[in-house]
């Protein structure tokens, strides 16, 4: 024990911090992320900078650019902000002979050009599906191109759900006193969601035909809040060129897949966005162009195994809240529900002997599902 406790000792003193270049480095990259959208909807660009391993903020928009798609017929599009580092203009409906490339110039005076690149038509989503897989809910898509042309496809997806709190609550508080709650007032069901992060990729160029059948997209587990009553997901899908896609593949090799002793050694991105006023510097992204095609799908709870239980994400218990406390007489519905702003909310009468006694109450995360989403239904939303 005391040669054990004398090798600790001398192992700690001679451990030092090491911070490796990657963490403290100065430098902070460009990260280009959007597609050309030739056709009918809008084209949304992304800029931000790099952030250090080591930094506290994990965002860092670029601000103030000025980013225009060019063609190389010489016309040019102006993109605005919209806000932070996101940048969109309306519906281009692009001249799809030509070929087209995102200009952005920062703040700093620098200018960055992505290389000149064709527009690559999207076939349509065939459907949108999903199976229980693994004792998960599993998104796939069908697609095609019966021109048998495009061969490399990305997609993206947007989640949408709506839910309930763990408690009904049939009152509310004036400031003077507990009143029932109007239908305008109730704070049982919202509705939240959720953009996805992953690449999803999938390819048909080893394939005699151009088919994508079931490509998975994301899983959700069963006992996720998202298939509590209802679920919707809008997939948004992409032709890409092939140097697009392996682009795609790699960042995707280096962000989702290490971490093991045998997993792949990352490997170098390269992009086609280039920094013109100084090109040594590393820009992160691959401006693509082309057609955008969508596809939502609603799922309800019913679809899936009734075994299927989503838990609650807050542990939560109703408490008695009496108009007189039985130890010390207090009126503990004066003290604890009726200001506003307390932690707990009423939920219901409480009687005792016939009596009204006071009512049951819980914490607000147990009661308001605003405070996690929003009362307001989509407007695309189908019961």
């Amino acid at each position: 024990m005391i040669l054990a406790s004398i090798l600790a000792v001398i192992i700690t003193g001679c451990r030092e911090t090491y911070n490796p270049p990657a963490i403290t480095a100065p430098d902070s990259y460009l990260v280009v992320e959007g597609t050309i959208n030739s056709g009918a909807d809008s084209t949304i660009f992304r800029l931000s900078r790099t952030v250090n391993l080591s930094a506290t903020n994990t965002s860092n928009p670029e601000r103030l650019a000025s980013v225009t798609v060019e063609s190389d017929a010489g016309a040019g599009f102006k993109l605005a902000e919209i806000r932070d580092g996101y940048y969109v203009t309306e519906a281009l409906n692009l001249d799809n002979s030509k070929k087209y490339r995102l200009r952005i110039e920062t703040t700093d005076s620098r200018e960055y050009l992505s290389d000149f690149v064709p527009v690559t038509p999207t076939p349509p989503i065939d459907s949108v599906g999903f199976t229980v897989l693994n004792n998960a809910m599993q998104i796939y898509v069908n697609t095609h191109d019966p021109a048998n042309k495009t061969h490399y496809y990305r997609w993206s997806y947007e989640e949408t759900w709506k839910f309930h709190a763990q408690y009904v609550s049939d009152y509310i508080t004036d400031g003077a006193e507990i009143i029932g709650r109007r239908p305008n007032q109730q704070i049982y069901y919202c509705f939240t969601g959720d953009v996805s992060s992953d690449i999803v990729l999938g390819s048909s160029a080893k394939l005699t035909q151009d088919i994508i059948y079931q490509a998975p997209l994301t899983q959700v587990a069963p006992t996720s809040e998202k298939i509590e009553l209802e679920y919707s997901i809008l997939v948004h899908q992409y032709a890409l060129t092939a140097d697009a896609f392996k682009f795609w593949g790699n960042l995707r090799q280096n962000t989702e897949n290490l971490g093991g002793i045998f997993s792949r050694q990352p490997s170098q991105v390269n992009g086609n966005i280039h920094c013109t006023s100084n090109p040594a510097e590393p820009v992160v992204g691959y401006v693509s162009a082309s057609t955008a095609q969508s596809k939502r799908i609603f799922i309800s709870s019913g679809q899936l195994p009734l075994s299927w239980r989503p838990s609650y994400p807050y542990t939560c218990s109703l408490d008695s809240v009496l108009f007189s406390d039985p130890k010390f007489g207090d009126d503990e519905v004066a003290k604890q529900l009726i200001p506003i702003g307390g932690s707990l909310i009423p939920t219901q009468k409480l009687y005792i002997n016939g009596m009204p006694a006071g009512f049951l109450a819980s914490y607000i995360e147990c009661v308001d599902c605003s405070i996690r989403g929003t009362k307001i239904q989509p407007v695309f939303w189908k019961e």
